[in-house]
């Protein structure tokens, strides 16, 4: 379930306490769970997983991340169509083989 904030809303109009409450998507809370009081849902930047931008992402791929765990990388040649080696164990160039073999 969602975890919502809630604000506490003083009889006097000023507001009170930030709290957070666990309830369905379809549950609108008007009043604190405990207290009773009146209370108003709080909207707040949403936090998003940092596990997969970019960054990370060209981190986990740089060269020298995928040879310390034992993988090898090639680059295709645009212009010959063969693979160079970047980094890691095997042969220096992958090439296929001529058509109709």
């Amino acid at each position: 379930m969602p975890v919502y904030l809630y604000q506490i809303l003083k009889k006097d109009g000023t507001e009170g306490e930030v709290f957070e409450c666990e309830h369905p998507m379809s549950e609108k809370l008007t009043q604190h769970p405990e207290t009773g009081e009146e209370v108003r849902r709080v909207y707040s930047i949403p936090n998003l997983a940092s596990k997969y931008t970019p960054g990370r992402t060209q981190s986990l791929l740089s060269d020298e991340n995928v040879a310390d765990k034992g993988f090898t990388k090639y680059e295709r040649d645009k212009m010959t169509g063969k693979y160079h080696k970047i980094v890691g164990d095997g042969p220096k160039v992958i090439d296929r083989p001529p058509s109709g073999s």
